[in-house]
């Protein structure tokens, strides 16, 4: 009977098709970092821990501290030290009036640095206010490379990050719904005017759904995408890299077709003691893991060494943990898929009893891997 169990533990299925992973693309990048956008897990890194310039992607951070402090129609009147600034801008006019809402719509489809000011003021109480409330979110963040001394991303020494943790960010962005809906717009008109989004992925990679550019000359082309195909979403950061619009299309399509979601399941037979039948089988409900095409989770299953009668179709009796290679987990109830009603008939002396749940019971709970 052990052997017979044992042999089930190592049968777990695996659904979607097994194929060799192609080599990650060079890129033209400083840094570059390629994540899970779900997960944060990084999945491809060139130079990604270096701290560099970020240019006009630190709006991220600016627009996402304003999306959790601020009420989108809230009314900003625009003082004339908001419009005192250099570089891309949203036209604003000192004594002018916009809503939240319309100020970040400027910020990150126009780049405004005039509506960073703005908006920073309004959010902060000051300037200088509001980048203490950045760099409080990125150390809330974990992202102990990243430092911001201003809400726009014009040059300043000490403001920096990394490619790894921009795309940290940027993966904790895009789980906002309303920071979502502003970077994947294409274009909008406020007042008359129209700003089209900077980011020319969204018009011309098939999926892209945001997020920022950046450029200043120090910094060189700063770029973050991210991108949704069939529910798999990736975020790609390049650092100084001239040739960013052709390598982030490279590394998302690298992306999409060496990593995929599959369905794990798995069966397993345990004993059943009082039962009519005895054994049931402890089959896991289905689960999605993001994996490399190449490759097979390891399984670990939680399950006791015996069950007692009686018992109900669909009750759960154990886990199963499916690991990847990248770190990457999910967890997933054993349940139990017969009926199986305690056997009425069934008459053992309290000595066979004992015997039995020692024979059955070996060494208790178990756990195996399967590779």
């Amino acid at each position: 009977m052990k052997r017979w169990l044992c042999t089930w533990m190592i049968c777990g299925l695996l659904t979607g098709s097994v194929s060799a992973v192609s080599e990650a693309p060079e890129t033209s990048a400083g840094a570059a970092a390629l994540l899970h956008a779900d997960t944060g897990t990084l999945l491809y890194s060139e130079n990604a821990d270096t701290p560099m310039g970020i240019a006009s992607t630190t709006k991220i951070m600016t627009a996402l501290v304003v999306i959790e402090h601020c009420g989108l129609d809230e009314p900003v009147e625009i003082l004339p030290e908001d419009t005192d600034v250099e570089g891309s801008s949203m036209y604003l006019e000192a004594g002018e009036t916009y809503t939240v809402r319309e100020l970040l719509y400027g910020l990150m489809l126009a780049s405004g640095n005039d509506a960073a000011l703005a908006l920073a003021r309004y959010c902060g109480g000051s300037v200088e206010g509001f980048v203490a409330m950045m760099n409080q979110k990125a150390a809330d963040l974990g992202l102990t490379q990243t430092h911001f001394c201003n809400p726009h991303g014009l040059d300043a020494e000490g403001h920096v990050s990394t490619a790894k943790e921009l795309g940290l960010l940027a993966c904790r962005a895009m789980e906002n719904e309303t920071f979502r809906e502003i970077v994947s717009m294409n274009d909008i008109t406020i007042n008359n005017l129209t700003y089209v989004n900077h980011n020319k992925l969204l018009r011309n990679y098939d999926g892209c759904i945001g997020v920022k550019t950046g450029y200043t000359e120090a910094c060189g082309r700063i770029l973050v995408s991210c991108a949704e195909r069939e529910g798999t979403r990736f975020v790609c950061v390049t650092l100084s890299d001239p040739d960013d619009w052709a390598d982030h299309a490279a590394l998302l399509d690298w992306a999409f077709e060496n990593w995929q979601y599959r369905e794990i399941t798995a069966s397993y037979q345990l004993s059943v003691l009082s039962g009519r039948l005895p054994a049931c089988t402890a089959e896991a409900e289905p689960a999605r893991l993001l994996l490399r095409t190449d490759e097979q989770p390891t399984l670990r299953a939680e399950l006791p060494r015996f069950v007692f009668a009686p018992l109900v179709s669909g009750e759960v009796i154990g886990t199963l943990t499916a690991v990847s290679e990248a770190g990457l987990e999910v967890q997933t109830p054993l349940v139990c898929k017969e009926e199986i009603p305690a056997d009425a008939e069934l008459c053992l002396t309290p000595l066979e009893r004992l015997q039995r749940f020692w024979r059955l019971a070996g060494h208790g709970m178990f756990a195996y891997n399967w590779k």
